[in-house]
């Protein structure tokens, strides 16, 4: 009746992928995390990158912050900001289960194809 502590941990788990899906809810945070993959920028950087105004990408840069996608790094008078990309280790184990639901669906789809063109 009453939960377990793994059931707990389970639900805490889904909070905070619901945060990375949130963040990567929008196709300008996905294009920000992309660019800082390649290497830390600055907010003054991002903004030349985007038809968007700085507050417009400091919010986009705050919702990745919250889901601890990027840090930032003061050097001087600006922040530079990096990825964090082990946070979508998250994703991806929620997202293996329907990767091999869809490998088990190819396999079989196969197997049908390979018998139907041997009639």
């Amino acid at each position: 009746m009453f939960a377990d502590a793994s059931d707990i941990s389970d639900v805490y788990s889904f909070v905070s992928t619901d945060e990375i899906f949130t963040a990567l809810s929008s196709p300008v945070r996905r294009r920000i995390l992309q660019i800082l993959l390649d290497r830390p920028q600055s907010v003054s950087s991002l903004v030349d990158r985007f038809d968007l105004q700085r507050p417009a990408v400091s919010e986009h840069l705050q919702v990745l912050r919250n889901a601890k996608l990027v840090r930032d790094v003061r050097q001087g008078r600006e922040r530079f900001y990096h990825a964090e990309p082990q946070r979508l280790v998250e994703v991806n184990d929620w997202l293996r289960p329907f990767e091999r639901y869809w490998r088990e669906r190819m396999k079989l789809l196969n197997k049908v194809l390979d018998e139907e063109s041997h009639d």
